[in-house]
Formats: C-alpha cells, structure tokens, sequence
C-alpha cells in the first residue's frame, strides 16, 4: 500500500449539489433561491436580530437598568462553614489561602463572611470583608478577624 492507492472509505463522502448548471440539471435558472429579494442577491448575510424589515424586538423593549462598572463582587462564606472546616481540620485560623484550598471559592475572589450559622470554635479568621453579625458571634466565640 502507498499514497496513490489511498481513497475515503464507502460511504463516506458525497458529490455536491451542482447548482447554476443549466435548467436539465434541475438546480438552473435561480439556482435554489427563489424568485428576487435580499436572499436571492450574492453577497447577501442576513444581520443578526433582522425580522423582515418589522421592527427587531431588540428595538421594540425600552431601553433600562443599569452596570455599575465600579461595583465590588463578594463570594458569601457562612459562619457553618467556617466551623466545618475548623472541626474537619482541627484549625484555629482561617484564611482566604485554606478557602481555596477546601475549594469553596477560586484564589481571585474576594471573600465576606456573613453570620449565617453557629460557631463554637475558637478561629482567627482572615477575610476582605465580614457582616457585622459574623463579626460578632466570631469575637464572641473567643476569637479573632483580620480584614485583608
């Protein structure tokens, strides 16, 4: 075996349709477009959101709301979580580092922990910010917070 012989496998390939070719092959004269209009033009692509000359629904809805470019996405942590993370690991500090380790969150989120949950353990815990809930019961547990 060599190049010469190589060919596709049966089946597997099919002749295109001939199209513009005369009116006895079957695909002359419009060649498959129909009769005028913008479809039947070349060079023709239809813009995205076109209905038909109507009024594109896109332009029909009123224009609203609003993207605050400055806006600050935090990833929620709840105080649950925090204390099962500190009896899995037998932790007494806490920080953005063992987070994304556990896989609660990826290593450019920033983190807030809110007061969601029950904390028995004595934890240190580092964070960029904390509801004011969280960082009460966090103190009154016996520890500390550190805002990044």
């Amino acid at each position: 075996m060599d190049l010469s012989n190589l060919q596709p496998a049966v089946g597997s390939t099919k002749q295109g349709k001939r199209i513009g070719r005369g009116q006895g092959s079957g695909r002359g004269g419009t060649s498959t477009r129909g009769h005028k209009g913008a479809k039947s033009r070349s060079g023709y692509s239809r813009k995205i959101g076109f209905e038909g000359g109507q009024m594109p629904l896109q332009r029909r809805l009123p224009k609203y709301g609003f993207k605050n470019i400055n806006r600050v996405s935090y990833k929620a942590i709840n105080l649950d979580v925090l204390e099962s993370m500190a009896a899995a690991g037998n932790l007494e500090k806490i920080t953005v580092a063992d987070l994304v380790n556990a896989g609660f969150i990826n290593k450019r989120a920033l983190v807030k922990i809110l007061g969601n949950g029950k904390l028995t353990h004595k934890l240190n815990v580092e964070a960029h910010a904390f509801s004011a809930s969280a960082e009460k019961a966090i103190v009154e547990a016996g520890g500390t917070i550190v805002k990044l």
